[in-house]
């Protein structure tokens, strides 16, 4: 059913849509962007791998959380909302918002595999590199999602990813190791 809309939703939509509105659940779209906060703590944790080791068991503590599961679990005013909200969430924004996340959990776990082999390997450059370019990804991907939330039906797709760690800037003498950085993280999409 589209009725006024230009995108197929239930016929709940605009009752939720109507709920929606100044709350912290994107109106249009039936979803939050408070759901990201789940990825922004490991993120920060794997970007300090290099410097901080010793951080690396609370990233692997890391699991990933399903959108509701995020909500039930929060403290944020809107939450029931969220919860209910997400089942009419129309497909059109649902869907790549889904495949985006799927790809962050994706990403995020064998990123903590990556780095930990890493960090056990003594290599802090690489741990350094990778890192580096693994978080940019995710973030990446976060904004992705974050335009999911906000309206948009965007997911990134491998070739995209490449582009974005392959422009990682790096120094002449870590090459070798950018290039196994390189050659590691296109492995995790395989």
């Amino acid at each position: 059913m589209t009725g006024e809309f230009d995108f197929e939703h239930d016929d709940e939509y605009p009752a939720y849509r109507e709920r929606c509105m100044g709350t912290n659940v994107n109106e249009q779209t039936l979803l939050a962007t408070d759901y990201l906060n789940h990825f922004n703590e490991v993120v920060m944790t794997l970007e300090m791998l290099a410097d901080m080791p010793e951080l690396l068991e609370e990233a692997q503590m890391w699991q990933p959380k399903d959108y509701k599961d995020h909500f039930r679990d929060s403290t944020i005013a809107d939450k029931e909302l969220a919860v209910e909200a997400y089942d009419h969430a129309p497909p059109k924004f649902k869907v790549p918002f889904e495949q985006n996340i799927n790809k962050i959990n994706h990403l995020i776990t064998t990123s903590v595999e990556r780095l930990s082999s890493d960090i056990q390997s003594g290599e802090m450059e690489l741990v350094r590199l990778n890192a580096k370019a693994l978080s940019q990804v995710i973030q990446r991907l976060m904004d992705m999602c974050s335009a999911n939330i906000h309206g948009s039906e965007t997911t990134m797709d491998q070739s995209e990813i490449d582009n974005i760690i392959g422009s990682s800037p790096h120094d002449d003498g870590a090459k070798d190791d950018q290039a196994s950085a390189q050659a590691d993280i296109d492995a995790l999409f395989d």
